[in-house]
């Protein structure tokens, strides 16, 4: 499974939260089954997602789709940045 982080800022990271909680099917077809997130008081958010699909999970990250959802949401288009974990350090 590949390792995926995802950060953005949100308008709001309440009623983001609660949008993003709500696009499980959206996260099932990205090959993924759950996530780790975190907010902060300043409205950003870091996503931690494995998935077994980068190619699929990035062509659905940038359908219509993903885009209208992360609207509906409050993301901040923008600040986007997907970061796909290539390296492990076992210790």
């Amino acid at each position: 499974m590949a390792k995926i982080v995802v950060t953005l800022q949100a308008e709001d990271s309440t009623k983001w939260e609660e949008g993003y909680r709500s696009h499980g099917d959206l996260f099932r077809r990205m090959t993924g089954s759950s996530s780790h997130f975190t907010t902060t008081q300043d409205n950003e958010v870091c996503i931690f997602m494995e998935v077994d699909d980068v190619d699929k999970y990035m062509e659905i990250l940038e359908s219509d789709e993903t885009v209208e959802a992360m609207g509906n949401d409050g993301v901040k288009r923008e600040t986007v940045k997907v970061y796909v974990l290539d390296k492990e350090f076992t210790y």
